[in-house]
């Protein structure tokens, strides 16, 4: 008696080549041909960011407004725009924050809201603010704001978007200021980390007659919504220069007839009465805790010191740049 099969079994014996369907098995192997990039997906997450970045491009281009910087008055005419290496925008989030930022005049290429955000005053006045600026505001779902914010940020239904930062080349701010007939007056920066320590320093040069801000590229604060925020306004009138090397920096500006002089505590000149005063002079400051650096402090022509009582043991970059420049002013205007 045979046994019934196994349900779905195959029957023992072998079996010939018998003809198969060729082609049909080749095509289905072969699929539907490469799969879309990520980009191109428009339900994928950087399909979604594509579409979004899309969008902000063509209201820039339809209210006829480019990425922003510190910008001179008038027509001047801008060096060719640089930014460090890998730099990005910023992004600023928070009620408080936004709306600070927007009173400062902070440049922005985008306001972006929430859906069925719940508005207060403070919401009311971004928004006018953005409009009177000509600032695309968008309108965007709570997940895509997140993701704009970052995972540890508390955007409150608002951020804003701070292009980087578009820095001047320091020999062409020179020739700018040269060109212009002033005396140059500058601040450069030596590991300085802080950004409000930048926004104070940006907001002393305006108030003294300065004309211009110098950071190195590695290893010091650059421009960023916090260093806009503090100079109160007056990063869009003082133009921040980026040096590749400060040292080589400081020898070339010395080769063009720029005095250079550092502020330490333990300097051979003391600031009231600065002789050089009516020179054209950059001032180097170093950071509260280490100071100038070495080779910063051999290339000076000469490091000058504020008189400060003992029991203070030094001041911060800000409030040093702030004395002196207030100093040499004060000096220039009696010569």
């Amino acid at each position: 008696m045979t046994k019934p099969g196994r349900p779905g079994g195959r029957k023992g014996g072998k079996k010939g080549a018998t003809t198969g369907t060729g082609g049909h098995g080749r095509k289905a192997l072969e699929g539907k041909g490469p799969t879309p990039k990520a980009e191109d997906r428009s339900w994928h997450v950087a399909g979604k960011r594509k579409a979004a970045n899309d969008r902000l491009e063509a209201a820039r281009t339809r209210y006829g407004r480019g990425g922003t910087g510190a910008g001179s008055s008038g027509g001047q005419r801008r060096p060719a725009p640089r930014s460090r290496r890998g730099e990005e925008s910023e992004v600023v989030t928070g009620r408080n924050s936004v709306l600070e930022a927007l009173r400062a005049r902070i440049p922005a290429t985008a306001l972006y809201i929430a859906a069925r955000v719940e508005m207060d005053d403070r919401l009311k006045e971004t928004l006018a603010l953005a409009t009177k600026r000509g600032i695309p505001v968008l309108e965007v779902m709570r997940p895509e704001l997140d993701r704009l914010s970052g995972p540890d940020a508390v955007h409150q239904g608002v951020a804003l978007k701070v292009p980087a930062y578009e820095y001047a080349h320091p020999l062409e701010l020179l020739d700018r200021i040269e060109d212009g007939g002033g005396v140059p007056l500058l601040v450069a920066l030596d590991g300085v980390t802080d950004p409000r320590n930048l926004g104070a320093i940006i907001r002393s040069v305006a108030a003294f007659g300065g004309q211009g801000v110098i950071v190195p590229s590695r290893r010091s604060v650059g421009m960023t919504a916090a260093a806009w925020k503090t100079s109160a306004g007056a990063a869009t009138r003082v133009p921040v220069a980026m040096a590749p090397n400060l040292t080589q920096t400081l020898k070339e500006l010395k080769a063009r007839g720029v005095f250079v002089l550092g502020l330490d505590g333990g300097g051979d000149l003391s600031l009231p009465g600065l002789e050089l005063a009516p020179q054209p002079l950059v001032l180097v400051v170093g950071s509260e805790g280490d100071g100038l650096s070495r080779l910063v402090t051999e290339t000076c022509d000469a490091v000058v010191s504020i008189p400060i009582e003992s029991s203070t043991e030094s001041l911060n970059a800000g409030i040093a740049v702030s004395v002196a420049l207030y100093e040499i002013a004060k000096l220039r205007a009696e010569r």
